[in-house]
């Protein structure tokens, strides 16, 4: 199992990496990463219609190519389906969740917290601190109605106070889209080191067993460190940062599973890790709804204390590992 989820965290990270250098080497290729107030950098459109592509045509493929073989007892299988019922089979599954299971979703709250932090503010944290290239206010260069808001043409296109006024901001907006680009490519080692973690572990996952406790607390905190080194980190020094964040990225596509498909019945196996994605989900949901807005801005109102907010939350998750004492979950 350990040796299943590794490989799995490695095609994953493949994709991370190309995914986030795919608008740095667009732009590369001649398309623009310049564009007028309030429309997207045809370097971007460019970047996420290949992401679609891409994501329909596997999709297609895996549908196409995939086979499900029938369950070894199908006549039991029919029957267990037929007497199934949705949703009290859910509240019953709730009530059955391990005490394992439990910990490791408190384990993924802070992790996907820290996680969705990252993906939400990493961009204008990291262009405002370590490039020194805010993305430049439109409303400081163009005309404004009564109520505040920019004056757009028939385009959707912002109206400029003057020449001058435009020529600035296009001037500061082009600063900013390569500081981005850069931030995009940074981002991405990430997934290099999430597949050299993923990797190594695969190797040594075939013929030996791995204390995925503290495999995981320890990448945990080694991500944590991550973040909170981007609040003194160069362009320069960026990338190691992201090496860190890596380790922990390889290791939460992988442990928690294997520590949860080791602890549940195999019969439940599905409704368990179902259930499991509910502990992906909520902290997004929190996060999204203002947690990362209000607990961040108790550090400071500059972006980059978001960052922080993030190690700390990767650093908890790590130290929650602790928890665990199932030893069919801890060894594998």
């Amino acid at each position: 199992r350990s040796n299943g989820f590794v490989v799995q965290t490695l095609i994953i990270g493949i994709g991370t990496w190309v995914a986030s250098n795919l608008p740095w080497l667009v732009n590369k290729l001649g398309v623009s990463n310049e564009a007028s107030a309030g429309v997207v950098p045809s370097s971007v459109v460019v970047a996420f219609s290949i992401g679609a592509f891409v994501f329909i045509t596997s999709i297609v493929y895996t549908l196409m190519t995939t086979k499900e073989d029938p369950p070894e007892n199908l006549e039991e299988f029919l029957s267990e389906k037929k007497n199934s019922r949705f949703i009290p089979d859910l509240f019953e599954s709730l009530k059955e969740m391990p005490s394992t299971m439990k910990k490791l979703g408190l384990i993924q709250f802070f992790s996907w917290f820290a996680f969705f932090i990252m993906w939400s503010l990493s961009m204008p944290a990291l262009t405002e601190h370590v490039f020194h290239a805010a993305k430049p206010d439109v409303k400081e260069y163009a005309q404004l109605n009564t109520e505040g808001d920019v004056v757009k043409n028939d385009k959707k296109e912002a109206v400029f106070l003057n020449i001058e006024k435009e020529q600035a901001y296009k001037s500061k907006d082009k600063v900013y889209n390569d500081a981005a680009d850069l931030v995009g490519s940074s981002t991405g080692v990430y997934g290099l080191s999430s597949m050299a973690f993923a990797l190594l572990l695969s190797f040594y996952t075939m013929k030996n067993k791995i204390n995925r406790k503290y495999i995981h607390m320890a990448s945990l905190i080694l991500g944590g460190l991550g973040f909170i080194y981007m609040f003194y980190a160069t362009p320069s020094t960026l990338m190691y940062s992201f090496i860190l964040i890596g380790f922990s990225w390889g290791s939460i596509l992988s442990m928690p599973y294997a520590m949860l498909s080791s602890s549940v019945n195999p019969k439940k196996m599905g409704m368990m890790m179902g259930l499991f994605n509910m502990f992906i989900v909520i902290p997004q949901i929190i996060a999204a709804l203002g947690g990362i807005n209000f607990l961040y801005k108790l550090i400071g109102h500059e972006h980059i204390n978001a960052m922080l907010l993030a190690g700390i939350s990767l650093i908890i998750a790590g130290l929650c590992n602790l928890l665990i004492t199932d030893k069919n979950a801890i060894s594998g």
